[in-house]
């Protein structure tokens, strides 16, 4: 009977001890986690699109430079510009004439339209694949690196919108001022005078 009623005390005691609802203060916000954005499908990307239970109708597909890509029932379906899961609602939203409930999943299987172009007094100028996250001193070794009289404080990177990024690469090397080391987009372009 004791160990009865110091319960029910611990318990009483608990109750009263925990402020009412209405009184706690609001739990911090969590931060929301940083997400990148959604992969832009772009032309000469493969594609490979299944759709579940129907052999037929999967299939790997390369963007033509036109941004379309050819599925079997539909013909010419928009893939340029979009990410994998907005083609693969389009492809199941047209084969439901055809099939009831389709399940399609859309899969970059080869990412060749994310590129990069390194120009000017650099060893080996060209475009080169972006196939992660790059920073502009990676582009730069690629590229094979300055050559003589290059400006090394003067590079720029003109951005796909036509944005110029001045990059000090004598300021990143020597520890200065890491922040010139700019991530590179698709389709971006490093101009060495």
């Amino acid at each position: 009977m004791l160990t009865t009623v110091s319960s029910a005390l611990l318990a009483a005691s608990a109750v009263a001890q925990t402020p009412p609802a209405r009184a706690r203060p609001p739990a911090p916000a969590e931060a929301a986690p940083a997400t990148s954005p959604a992969y832009a499908i772009g032309p000469t990307d493969v594609l490979r699109v299944n759709v579940w239970r129907e052999a037929e109708l999967s299939l790997d597909a390369t963007v033509r430079l036109d941004g379309m890509i050819t599925v079997p029932l539909l013909g010419d379906v928009p893939a340029a510009g979009r990410t994998p899961s907005e083609i693969a609602q389009s492809i199941a939203k047209g084969i439901e004439r055809f099939i009831e409930n389709p399940r399609v999943s859309v899969a970059v299987a080869q990412a060749t339209s994310a590129r990069i172009y390194v120009v000017g007094r650099i060893a080996k100028p060209g475009e080169f694949p972006l196939s992660g996250r790059m920073t502009v001193l990676q582009a730069l070794a690629l590229a094979g690196g300055l050559i003589d009289f290059a400006k090394s404080e003067s590079i720029a990177i003109i951005r796909g919108d036509q944005k110029l990024i001045p990059v000090n690469y004598k300021r990143i090397v020597d520890g200065r001022d890491l922040s010139q080391n700019v991530v590179l987009a698709a389709g971006d372009t490093i101009v060495v005078p």
